[in-house]
């Protein structure tokens, strides 16, 4: 399977960006999928993560009520809404489906 992110771009604090995540050369029906991101000089953390059948999403306590994580398996498509973005939610952002494949990543830049 290929994942490959997009929609990440420069906002301002307090705007809102839609990542997409596009699953190809397997349907994610059956598997969990998730948002990781990485800031210059930091490690790798887990930002949302949704089920198989979308009735269940988990997210980092500092994202909790700004972002919304979301799938079409029909459409092969993850999603992440970012509202009210802050300078700290600057990262490169990846979609991650179990068994340990990741796409290449989006840049998620905000300014004060």
């Amino acid at each position: 399977v290929q994942l490959v992110e997009s929609g990440g771009g420069l906002v301002q604090r307090g705007g809102s960006l839609t990542l997409s995540c596009a699953a190809s050369g397997d349907r994610i029906d059956d598997y969990a999928i998730g948002w990781f991101r990485q800031a210059p000089g930091k490690e790798r953390e887990g930002v949302s993560c949704i089920t198989v059948g979308s009735n269940r999403s988990s997210y980092k306590d500092s994202v909790k009520g700004r972002f919304t994580i979301s799938r079409d398996n029909d459409e092969r498509m993850v999603y992440l809404q970012l509202d009210r973005l802050k300078p700290e939610d600057t990262a490169v952002y990846y979609c991650v489906r179990s068994g340990g494949f990741w796409g290449r990543g989006t840049q998620v830049t905000v300014s004060s």
